[in-house]
Parts: structure tokens; C-alpha cells; sequence
């Protein structure tokens, strides 16, 4: 999509800063952190929201969460615990419409997060 931030960021036209890429995934810190480690998983074929999702899409969804797996070890984070957020649609605070993930961590965390 021409005009979806996330995909600019993926091709490179939006600088990042990158901690992970893969075949199917591109994962960059988040530029307004919520915690100490907040990094964004977002899958390289653009797809608006969770609704947008279709069975086809099922291997690619296990690929994000297997990077999201190894992007927590490599942070260092795994053993400690991590959250991992998806907002779906404006209301649930979507403000970029690419499907993406949150992975927060670093800091022991309320209910209150995002």
C-alpha cells in the first residue's frame, strides 16, 4: 500500500530502528516507548487490521509469532515475561492500519499500559 507508513518503513523509505527482519516479518523500536523495550512486529504484506485476516494468512500469523518469540530472547527479555499488544480498529487506539504487534517489556507492568 502507497501510502501506509509501516510498508514505507519496511522498504526502507521511513528510517527505523531495526531488531529484527525476516522473510515475512520487520520488527523496530517503537518511537514513543511506553516501557524500556517496546518494539513494533509488523508482517512485510500489508494487511489493515486483525479483520483483514483471511485463512491464507495463517502460516504468515505463526511466522510473527515465532519472531516475536525470538526477538524477546534476543532483547533478553524472555525470561523476565513481556507483553504483546494488538490494537484492532481506531476505537481500541489503531493509529497506523497495518496489522502490527506490540512487544513490551523491561519494567514490571500495571494493567494500565496502553
Amino acid at each position: 500500500m502507497e501510502d501506509c507508513l509501516f510498508c514505507k518503513i519496511i522498504k526502507g523509505e521511513i528510517p527505523s530502528n531495526k531488531v529484527y527482519e525476516d522473510e515475512y516479518v520487520y520488527a523496530f523500536k517503537d518511537i514513543e516507548p511506553v516501557a524500556p523495550v517496546h518494539v513494533l512486529i509488523v508482517p512485510k504484506k500489508h494487511i489493515s487490521s486483525l479483520n483483514e485476516v483471511s485463512e491464507e494468512d495463517e502460516v504468515l500469523l505463526g511466522k510473527i509469532f515465532i519472531a516475536i518469540k525470538k526477538i524477546a530472547k534476543e532483547l533478553g527479555v524472555e525470561s523476565k515475561g513481556y507483553r504483546v499488544i494488538n490494537n484492532c480498529g481506531k476505537d481500541a487506539g489503531q493509529t497506523v492500519m497495518h496489522l502490527h504487534f506490540h512487544l513490551i517489556a523491561g519494567t514490571k507492568m500495571g494493567e494500565k499500559l496502553l
